[in-house]
């Protein structure tokens, strides 16, 4: 096992590996930015280390200043949360060269992963259904054309690199295309550093589902079911839930088996999550995150597993001590990301919190790494925390976020609270019956009033 974990990220997640640490009996050191120096992970740990002011480029994303804390502190190993350098094979690559285990996958999945159109031709080759579309990226308008009316418009125009909605148009006819191209690739050029786009059929209103899935790097591989991520604004998932309302045993374990076969030819290293567009019955493969996702407490909650005690485990040097006979799912659990945000515009709220009280009782909980009196920055994403429930039905799981959402108390900055006090009084959602699009349209017809 490791003798030192450096967490090379903040908030809520930093947080979380922060907590797997101390489980495991690992001392841990906290990075931050001068904007966290009060942030509740710097509290918590063994060690801390300032790496630079509070742009990320220069502190979160400053991969000298990473080494540094490493060689000051005597850490052995580094976990990267999610975002900033969570899927940067190069920075995986240099720690490797340090004598520094990155815990996550091996640099060369991620880079395999990391482009969409790779990781969209490898999920071909082991035997993962993919939505139709181009085998490559687009060398011109006429190519992009020629595709398009291929596969049948509405067409959706992707980033090679992309990632978060960005690089993304959809052109619905003909006339559409070329400005949606111009636009996708201006899109990844800013966001990528680079235009490379693809193109692919359109879903008009699929369900988005994501396998959570395990390996010791050794062959090893196990999947923990799914997770919906349906409703999302703008490719931004705001609710997940597993297991999906949509899906019966049959595909279920069908589309599990089929990603952890896949994964297990790899030789997979870690956590990963494979997502997938799910419509008329069948499913699509669009692309794989190879790290721990923010949504992963919804699949702890349904079978048991600390997905990041594990992760640690086996980059350690362990081998998968669970097989999938012994994966057992209980319950539904649904996740609420909560951020500093108007719940109408969505217009980010930095600012004090000058109350806070978080809900409780039976099958609640609040992966957050705020508390009363603290100011969430202008520099990072706007989560303020994640609000998970579990419930022996959908049903009662409903019921419990109702009243923990009528429980939940943050003044000072606005937050989307609403909006999840909202949503959960809606048919269609108690029902489990919206796609990845039905967020967009309920929010277009003034479902939040502002």
């Amino acid at each position: 096992m490791f003798d030192k974990i450096l967490i090379a990220n903040r908030g809520e997640i930093a947080l979380r590996v922060l907590r797997a640490c101390k489980e495991l009996g690992i001392p841990s050191v906290a990075v931050h930015s001068t904007a966290d120096a009060d942030a509740m992970h710097v509290r918590l740990a063994e060690e801390s280390v300032c790496i630079g002011p509070p742009p990320a480029r220069e502190s979160y994303l400053n991969v000298p200043a990473l080494l540094s804390a490493c060689e000051i502190t005597g850490a052995d190993a580094v976990h990267p949360g999610y975002g900033f350098l969570s899927e940067n094979a190069r920075f995986a690559e240099i720690l490797q060269e340090h004598d520094i285990q990155f815990i996550g996958p091996k640099p060369a999945h991620i880079r395999l992963m990391g482009d969409k159109i790779e990781a969209k031709r490898t999920a071909k080759r082991l035997g993962i259904p993919v939505v139709p579309g181009s085998d490559g990226p687009l060398s011109s308008d006429a190519e992009t054309m020629s595709v398009a009316r291929e596969i049948g418009f509405p067409v959706l125009i992707k980033a090679a690199a992309g990632g978060g909605g960005r690089g993304m148009k959809v052109a619905h006819r003909p006339e559409e295309l070329a400005n949606a191209l111009a636009i996708a690739r201006a899109e990844s050029k800013a966001a990528f550093g680079e235009d490379a786009v693809y193109i692919e059929k359109y879903l008009a209103r699929p369900r988005h589902i994501e396998i959570q899935v395990l390996g010791d790097g050794g062959g090893r591989v196990i999947h923990l079911g799914e997770r919906d991520c349906s409703l999302q604004r703008r490719y931004q998932k705001v609710w997940e839930e597993g297991p999906s309302p949509a899906l019966n045993g049959t595909a279920r374990n069908s589309i599990g088996e089929a990603a952890a076969a896949a994964m297990q030819e790899l030789q997979y290293l870690g956590v990963g999550t494979i997502e997938f567009l799910y419509e008329d019955g069948k499913f699509f493969f669009i692309e794989m995150n190879t790290r721990i996702q923010v949504e992963h407490p919804v699949t702890e909650m349904i079978t048991d597993i600390d997905l990041v005690l594990e992760q640690i485990r086996v980059a350690a040097g362990g081998e998968l001590a669970l097989s999938q006979a012994d994966v057992k799912f209980h319950g539904h659990a649904i996740e609420c990301r909560i951020n500093a945000e108007n719940p109408v515009s969505f217009r980010a709220s930095p600012g004090k919190i000058v109350h806070y009280h978080p809900p409780g009782g039976l099958g609640v909980r609040v992966d957050s790494a705020v508390y009363h009196g603290y100011s969430i920055p202008p520099f990072y994403d706007s989560l303020v925390g994640k609000l998970i429930v579990h419930g022996k039905t959908r049903g009662e799981c409903l019921m419990r976020l109702k009243r923990v959402l009528d429980e939940f108390v943050i003044d000072g900055i606005e937050t989307t609270l609403p909006l999840f006090r909202a949503l959960v009084r809606e048919k269609d959602v108690i029902d489990g019956d919206y796609h990845i699009h039905w967020l967009e349209e309920f929010l277009a017809g003034g479902g939040m009033k502002g």
